[in-house]
């Protein structure tokens, strides 16, 4: 069988060379015709009569040649195959079946060896106003009385667990019984730093500790496409709030959030996460962002000179922000402005010295500059107020809300939440009225705002700013490309 398999190759190779070489010395026969009929033309009349008509035939039948040709090549071709096809069927083959004999362990040494290893469990969660130490064990997965006396009866843990919303890692054995358990949380949401609660079980049982420990930044990236509001496109890319409204105070001297936004506006953000053992503990700053609006792109990029406050610039190095927010409220919408109108009360014409923002109650309500708090308390008409003092003699004031979050004497920052909007004083609805007064005289806010610039960036921190733009593209790339991911 070896040798039949042997001879019908080599049959098959000496056809296939044989079929080669009569199609090379075909076409060197066509040449070499070609080249003799051009030399007998103008040679002899006779011959070339002979050859005109030749070369006439050749012109007229020339797919009859080429079938003649292709016929002999695929006869070749054909003969080839059918040696090839001589050889016996691989289906008439025998069937040879190899058996290997495989050593396995014993079942109970396995079993034996599983009993010796220790399972660990983790789990986290978020305490809850409504908790006790049971509750959160429970849902933990914990079935652990002695960790339940620990965590009522020690001081640490009382206090770590007497707030909501702080996050919780337990730590349990194959019996449910609780190994460490860590609570974690910020005093101040400006910290920079966390308070981590570590209990752990040791051979003297259940011990706790207050620990202090730096938080790692993280990058994250996304973008979003508006269909229906700015607000709907944030929750559909899963950004945070706190995201969304830096974008709007980044962009809002170039975009009108409240009219001009249109419907398919794109954006494309970078920002920061906060984590406290790698856990997500608070958003950050947006380090870059693009703003696609109709046809209009906007950029921006975080920068900040070493000693000296950051700001917000575009890829080409001019400053984005302005000294004052374009509104204490994002958002919101403008009900009022710096005319005389039909007071809603009194029902009479008089001079309204400021405007008035229309939003729900509890909406924050923010500083719309650095400065200090000059009054935080009860002023008449005009319900709940905080006033700030910014510098150059301007000051603005912020009435009617629900909630006062700053007291006097104390520094504020631009976009610091100084209260919340509600209904207090004479006011027929949940609404903010802002007054801007430079010396002491009401002007409008809308004017001053737009007239206030930020410095420029120096010329000697110009090459750090262009790396850092080389960076922001690509990131923006990166978080375009997401987008589109999001939106399919």
């Amino acid at each position: 069988m070896p040798f039949f398999v042997a001879l019908q190759s080599r049959l098959a190779s000496l056809l296939i060379g044989i079929l080669f070489l009569c199609t090379a010395v075909l076409g060197a026969l066509l040449v070499g015709l070609q080249r003799v009929l051009g030399w007998l033309d103008g040679q002899h009349p006779v011959l070339t009569a002979g050859s005109k008509a030749l070369t006439r035939w050749l012109a007229r039948h020339p797919k009859a040649i080429s079938a003649s040709l292709a016929s002999l090549l695929l006869a070749g071709g054909g003969g080839a195959f059918a040696i090839a096809n001589l050889g016996p069927d691989i289906a008439d083959q025998p069937v040879v079946t190899i058996t290997v004999p495989v050593a396995i362990a014993k079942l109970e040494e396995q079993v034996q060896s599983l009993d010796t290893v220790n399972l660990n469990l983790k789990r986290s969660d978020t305490t809850r106003a409504s908790d006790t130490p049971e509750s959160l064990l429970r849902r933990l997965g914990l079935v652990d009385a002695e960790a339940a006396v620990f965590l009522r009866n020690n001081p640490l843990a009382k206090q770590a667990l007497r707030q909501a919303g702080r996050a919780v890692t337990a730590e349990a054995d194959s019996q449910q019984r609780l190994i460490a358990l860590h609570v974690r949380w910020l005093n101040k949401e400006s910290d920079t730093y966390f308070q981590r609660l570590a209990i752990q079980r040791s051979d003297k049982g259940l011990q706790a500790a207050l620990e202090t420990s730096p938080m790692n930044t993280s990058i994250r990236m996304t973008g979003g496409t508006v269909t229906r509001s700015l607000y709907d496109a944030a929750d559909e890319a899963r950004l945070p709030d706190v995201v969304i409204n830096q974008l709007t105070q980044i962009f809002s001297n170039q975009i009108d959030f409240h009219r001009t936004l249109r419907k398919g506006a794109r954006f494309s953000v970078v920002y920061e996460v906060l984590e406290a053992d790698g856990e997500p503990v608070r958003t950050g700053r947006v380090l870059t962002a693009e703003f696609n609006n109709g046809n209009n792109t906007y950029e921006a990029v975080w920068f900040q000179e070493p000693g000296q406050k950051g700001n917000y610039y575009s890829l080409e190095g001019k400053s984005l922000s302005r000294a004052y927010l374009a509104s204490p409220v994002p958002f919101s919408r403008q009900t009022s402005g710096f005319t005389m109108r039909l007071h809603p009360i009194f029902k009479t014409q008089q001079a309204h010295r400021g405007v008035d923002y229309a939003a729900p109650t509890g909406t924050p309500a923010q500083s719309v500059g650095d400065g200090t708090v000059i009054f935080a308390g009860v002023q008449g008409g005009y319900g709940n107020v905080v006033e700030v003092r910014h510098g150059s003699g301007h000051t603005t004031l912020y009435a009617h809300l629900s909630k006062i979050h700053v007291r006097k004497g104390q520094t504020v920052q631009k976009g610091q939440t100084i209260g919340a909007v509600g209904s207090t004083g004479w006011s027929t609805g949940p609404h903010l009225h802002f007054e801007f007064r430079v010396n002491g005289v009401h002007v409008d806010p809308q004017k001053v705002i737009q007239q206030a610039q930020a410095l420029p960036i120096a010329p000697s921190a110009l090459p750090r700013f262009n790396a850092q733009v080389k960076q922001a593209k690509s990131q923006l790339m990166a978080a375009a490309q997401m987008r589109e991911s999001n939106s399919q």
